[in-house]
């Protein structure tokens, strides 16, 4: 039995929607699109929202339309993909490196106050693995140092905080639909705000500095930063079927957790108090991580590593001390996390059986210990 990390849940469905933008020779950005755009302002509750060609930039057009310039400061957690770092270099910003909580990797804040400069514009919370920050703290500690909050939520579309969707707290907030992300479009990416001052920032920013194609005017700088009806026609499809999307994720972490609750060297994520949770990976802290990694791979079943930490990152050994003497001192939780943490697969698809034998195979490694 051979069980993929992750596999795309597209079917016949998805073939038929995109097959429509041929019968009705529109292939570019045009009215699936809009409808998209318009059914994921419904599901966020946001005001304003536009499309974006996938995460990463998704982030770089957030953070240029909040006004982040060459040398503006942006705490991101330690832990994440790097494209939430990436994104701010891109911007001409400097990220700014932040430990994470051992109980669910959301952001630290408990130590933040000394990160604060006269340089310090932004702090970006990420939302890790379906689950949220605590964005009261996020919320109190933006208001405190008068920064802007810009919302990485690229794996938490549909999950809700308090009630109130994730992205929807800070100045602007960002989502993914790659091709693991809860819903997919295959590359993908979408950006909301309630700020109308924003929005316009948005519009000129992806469509080469104008609101409206067909005219050679460009009132700013601008870049083409949109996406095709083809991955729109997916996207809806994709959103038609997130309720169902959402069973399947929570019955699957079900399995996993009845399974494995009595194996006393593996412990799961706990997310925070009033947040709903749609596992984008099963995520659990174990001992002997590596080694359990190479046997679970033996049996032809893949697993990731958690995020390799970004202060640790070759590409970020410019920063000011930024060095690997700091790790133990400032992101302990980020390191620990990543030498212990294994991302077990958890698409729609999957089958209780495979769950059974990825199951097995954990409580069979640990029984030749």
């Amino acid at each position: 039995m051979r069980i993929p990390q992750f596999m795309p849940w597209l079917g016949n469905d998805e073939f038929r929607s995109m097959s429509a933008c041929f019968e009705n020779n529109w292939i570019t950005e045009g009215p699936v699109a809009k409808k998209f755009c318009n059914e994921l302002l419904a599901l966020t509750g946001a005001k304003y929202g536009v499309l974006a060609p996938n995460g990463t930039l998704a982030l770089y057009m957030a953070l240029k339309s909040i006004g982040i310039e060459e040398g503006d400061e942006v705490i991101v957690p330690d832990f994440t993909f790097i494209g939430s770092a990436n994104a701010i270099e891109m911007a001409g910003g400097v990220p700014v490196f932040i430990d994470v909580n051992k109980k669910n990797f959301q952001i630290d804040l408990s130590d933040a106050d000394q990160l604060i400069t006269a340089r310090t514009k932004a702090i970006m919370p990420v939302h890790i693995y379906g689950s949220v920050a605590d964005m009261d703290a996020v919320c109190r500690f933006a208001q405190k140092h008068r920064l802007l909050i810009i919302e990485d939520a690229a794996q938490a579309i549909g999950v809700h905080y308090k009630g109130k969707h994730a992205g929807t707290f800070g100045n602007a907030g960002t989502f993914s639909f790659f091709a693991d992300k809860t819903i997919t479009t295959g590359e993908g990416g979408f950006v909301v705000t309630n700020d109308e001052i924003i929005y316009n920032k948005l519009l000129y920013l992806r469509n080469q500095g104008r609101k409206e194609r067909g005219t050679f005017i460009h009132p700013e700088i601008g870049y083409n930063f949109r996406m095709t009806d083809f991955q729109c026609a997916i996207g809806l499809t994709q959103l038609s079927k997130l309720e169902e999307i959402k069973k399947r994720k929570l019955a699957i972490k079900e399995i996993y957790f009845s399974l494995l609750r009595g194996v006393k060297q593996v412990n799961f994520f706990s997310p925070e108090k009033d947040v709903e949770w749609i596992p984008f990976r099963i995520a659990i802290l174990c001992e002997n991580a590596l080694e359990l990694m190479k046997y679970m791979d033996e049996n032809e079943i893949e697993v990731r590593t958690f995020f390799y930490p970004l202060h640790l990152q070759p590409c970020y050994q410019h920063l000011p001390g930024n060095d690997e003497n700091k790790a133990g001192k400032h992101f302990p939780n980020s390191v620990f996390a990543y030498n212990n943490g294994i991302c077990l697969p958890t698409f729609p698809a999957l089958k209780e059986e495979e769950i059974q034998y990825i199951c097995y195979t954990i409580k069979e490694f640990y029984a030749e210990k």
